[in-house]
């Protein structure tokens, strides 16, 4: 028995499924999960001292890689300082100055713990402004785990099969109306019949929680339309797309201005952070400034603003993200031909360094179209792509993360490896 395995028994009696995330348990695509010893560029080690290339990168924060100097330096600085105050820091400060001038949608700011905490908290201030109830999100979106967004989600929910979860009363999710991504007709429709009661359309602008989906050009043009029409609030999801598909996010590439927006992942450089922003006028109406009430203990903490503001600041030499995006294409590019050599239908995409390929012949534009995918052979590659030393998403609806760290070199190597490794999912 492996040094993981021997982890994951001791794992599973103390922890429900023997992981802290359902998508880690490996359930979607088999075998046991390894489990980590440390971590550095663009690699991964384990604790039987096996190395991979990820692409998983924590699932997104790590746009520099793992163990980046720079943020390592000033995770160590501010932890030298202490690294808790239940109270201000002037971190928190710059790190909201730098995402209203990468983001100018974001005008006002406030750091939560987490991504469900920040769209949760964009929920309610978005009820609380508009004094309707009724949200519509997209089949397939994963929002974080909060009550109101476990309906038809993607990420986790999707991977175990679960439309929604046990513990979510009715009534609440009654509130959550879903319609398919990319359908505008559907949504024109919606919106003539309850217009007047919805307060929010809640949008992952590229969907990265059930695979990767891209929008259909004006698809969030028309959104935006709507909601001005019938005083609605759009909130844009980028705890995933923020600063990962381009310098100002998926809206900058969209060109397309949100109400609110929601953040996470990149701006904590790895630290658990999240954060809701947009105009001032809805903002103000956050406590202590207005009557809406969130609040964080751990909030704005110094040391997660630090890391944040060490991967933002890294990000912004001349050609990051054109070598990042031009890296991403190649990989892509490069699984795309594997399928086509071994005549396995596949659809692939990619936004800036998010990344995602089905196992079907396409067009995937919603969710109905990602589960036509052949997971069943997704499980088999990712298992033969894992020993060839390639980490991928443990799950068939999950994105792919390209990071600085990985260079010319790691993306031939990774091509080479997945096209032997379809070969091998293939014969066994």
């Amino acid at each position: 028995m492996s040094r993981s395995e021997e982890l994951f028994e001791r794992a599973k009696a103390v922890l429900p499924g023997g992981v802290n995330s359902p998508v880690r348990a490996f359930r979607a695509v088999g075998g046991t999960p390894f489990f980590v010893a440390k971590a550095e560029g663009a690699r991964l080690t384990d604790v039987d001292g096996k190395s991979y290339v990820d692409y998983v990168c924590s699932w997104g924060p790590l746009i520099l890689g793992h163990a980046h100097p720079a943020v390592l330096d000033a995770i160590r600085s501010a932890a030298e300082r202490g690294w808790t105050y239940g109270a201000p820091c002037e971190a928190e400060v710059e790190l909201a100055e730098l995402v209203r001038c990468r983001m100018p949608a974001v005008e006002m700011v406030r750091f939560v713990n987490s991504g469900t905490e920040a769209t949760m908290a964009a929920l309610r201030l978005a009820r609380a402004a508009t004094q309707r109830d009724v949200v519509l999100k997209f089949e397939g979106c994963y929002h974080g785990h909060a009550d109101s967004f476990l309906v038809k989600a993607g990420s986790g929910v999707a991977t175990l099969g679960l439309p929604d979860s046990p513990g979510v009363p009715a009534a609440l999710a009654s509130l959550t109306v879903t319609l398919p991504f990319n359908d505008t007709l559907a949504v024109e429709e919606l919106f003539r019949r309850r217009g007047d009661a919805l307060a929010a359309v809640i949008v992952e602008p590229y969907v990265g929680n059930s695979g990767f989906i891209a929008p259909e050009a004006g698809f969030h043009a028309a959104l935006r339309a709507l909601c001005d029409r019938h005083g609605t609030l759009l909130i844009f999801d980028e705890v995933m797309t923020g600063f990962r598909v381009g310098p100002g996010g998926a809206q900058e590439r969209l060109g397309v201005r949100p109400d609110l927006t929601t953040l996470g992942k990149i701006i904590g450089g790895g630290m658990p952070v999240g954060a809701y922003g947009g105009r001032p006028d809805l903002m103000r109406l956050v406590a202590p400034e207005g009557p809406v009430y969130q609040a964080g203990t751990l909030a704005g903490n110094p040391v997660a603003m630090a890391a944040g503001l060490a991967t933002l600041r890294q990000t912004e030499r001349v050609g990051f993200y054109e070598a990042l995006e031009r890296r991403t294409a190649r990989l892509v590019a490069g699984i795309v031909d594997a399928a086509r050599r071994h005549a396995v239908p596949v659809t692939a995409g990619h936004a800036g360094s998010l990344w995602g390929a089905y196992f079907t012949a396409g067009p995937v534009r919603n969710f109905t179209d990602a589960k036509r995918s052949d997971a069943a052979l997704f499980a088999r590659w990712h298992r033969a792509t894992l020993a060839r030393g390639v980490f991928l998403a443990p799950s068939a609806f999950e994105a792919g993360f390209v990071s600085s760290a990985h260079t010319d070199a790691d993306i031939d190597h990774t091509i080479a490896q997945l096209d032997a490794a379809l070969g091998d999912a293939l014969a066994g």
